[in-house]
């Protein structure tokens, strides 16, 4: 597949083949949630838990093992200038910050304000990590909204409804990353497009984008969010303003 096909869209398909059709050195920034690396799935509280245990083998085995980390080797050699967020959860942290540990690194979080009660013999599960890293010549975008290392806000239930993905992000919080680390027109790929929110984000932020999903489910959500429909085939009420505001004008 040609890199020019893959532009603005979202491919369904394997990441780990397709990201070799990407050019060295043709991407500003890679915004990725990768499948989290699940020790104990099976006995926990969590929400993401409680649906891993009504999966298939296949499915738990896909969710549960985390990534090949030999595509972060594919990061760098796509990428313009190491400019990345990675999405993860605790066990995958070491490993990750070992292998950019050359690079400049901060830990940003998500702390939730209505997190399932665990009553196990854990600490509720009311934050989640991103590890973002880049070389020391990427500018950041000037505003002081965009700098906090935190951001605070329930679990967005409804848009879980609306996209039928279980680990769905906060949109504002993916385009305040995309806002204060590219430009309009740059290229922001995601691997792991899921319901494709990293993909909405940078289309209404003027961004160009590369997303690939490589379950069919989701693939065609993600493609019809980007067209303003729901995963129950409604047009949603911000593209319904949308088009009476252009008739308008």
């Amino acid at each position: 597949m040609k890199f020019e096909d893959m532009l603005n869209t979202i491919t369904l398909g394997n990441s780990y083949e397709l990201i070799k059709e990407i050019p060295d050195n043709s991407i500003d920034l890679i915004y990725v949630d990768i499948p989290y690396l699940i020790d104990n799935f099976g006995g926990g509280t969590s929400e993401l838990a409680r649906r891993i245990t009504k999966l298939n083998k296949e499915d738990i085995g896909f969710i549960s093992k985390g990534i090949n980390y030999s595509i972060l080797d594919d990061f760098i050699r796509v990428l313009k200038k190491v400019n990345i967020f990675i999405w993860c959860n605790k066990n995958q942290i070491l490993d990750i910050m070992n292998y950019f540990r050359e690079y400049y690194c901060d830990i940003l979080v998500w702390c939730k304000t209505n997190p399932i009660p665990n009553c196990n013999n854990n600490w509720i599960s009311n934050i989640e990590y991103c590890l973002y890293f880049r070389e020391n010549t990427v500018k950041l975008n000037d505003g002081y909204e965009l700098k906090s290392k935190w951001f605070l806000s329930s679990t967005n239930k409804e848009d879980k409804q609306k996209y039928k993905h279980p680990t769905i992000k906060p949109l504002e919080l993916v385009k305040r990353h995309i806002a204060h680390t590219t430009k309009k027109r740059e290229v922001i790929l995601d691997c792991f497009s899921g319901s494709g929110t990293t993909c909405v984000a940078a289309k209404e932020l003027g961004r160009q984008f590369i997303g690939i999903e490589i379950a069919p489910e989701y693939h065609k959500i993600s493609l019809d969010r980007l067209n303003g429909i729901l995963a129950n085939g409604q047009i949603s009420l911000d593209t319904i303003m949308e088009v009476k505001n252009d008739k308008k004008v």
